[in-house]
């Protein structure tokens, strides 16, 4: 049975790339989130937090949905999956998450591709188009992102969007079912943005 969740108000439109659809995701995106995520477990799990028994459900599905928009609705999150714009397939997520207002106006980047799809310049496309909303729609300062050192594919993505490594999170986040240190990028709304490459 198909299931409904309706949007916030302050839902954004779809964000449009050269090549890419950034939109926030619905109910009717179930099976091929699950799908990608399924055939590119392997490739996804060594960067994640651990994976639920049940993560690829539609239930599973239904309560990150209620998730995001949580967060939309509370201002603190948006989430975007990532479609070809010509053919509508997904190709991977991306979002915008704690985002802090008053004096520090910033948030965190975070995202992930099918296994299909990397090497393609897609993330690039798809981070840039978001970085510019996020400073130009939101009024955001600070952009933060976080990888793991070893995560060589997802270093050359921050620093070809402008993002410029800052230090070390020691035992920053828990991926994989452990606390694992992490290499902190940022960009800031001044920082000049790389032009995209074909």
């Amino acid at each position: 049975m198909a299931f409904e969740l309706f949007s916030p108000s302050n839902a954004p439109a779809p964000l449009r790339g050269r090549r890419l659809l950034l939109r926030i995701p619905d109910g009717a995106d179930w099976q091929q989130w699950a799908r990608l995520r399924a055939e590119s477990r392997d490739h996804l799990v060594p960067w994640e937090p651990s994976w639920s028994a049940d993560a690829l459900t539609r239930a599973a599905f239904r309560r990150r949905l209620r998730a995001y928009h949580r967060e939309m609705r509370e201002g603190i999150g948006y989430a975007f999956f990532i479609f070809a714009a010509d053919t509508q397939m997904l190709l991977g997520g991306i979002t915008l998450s704690n985002i802090r207002r008053g004096v520090a106006q910033s948030g965190m980047i975070g995202y992930w591709l099918g296994v299909h799809h990397t090497g393609r310049g897609y993330m690039r496309e798809a981070l840039s188009v978001l970085a510019e909303w996020a400073f130009a729609e939101q009024g955001l300062h600070r952009l933060e992102a976080a990888c793991l050192p070893a995560n060589t594919a997802s270093r050359r993505v921050l620093e070809a969007c402008g993002f410029r490594h800052e230090g070390l999170g020691r035992g920053y986040l828990r991926i994989n079912g452990t606390w694992q240190d992490h290499l902190l990028y940022a960009r800031l709304a001044g920082d000049p943005a790389p032009p995209l490459r074909e």
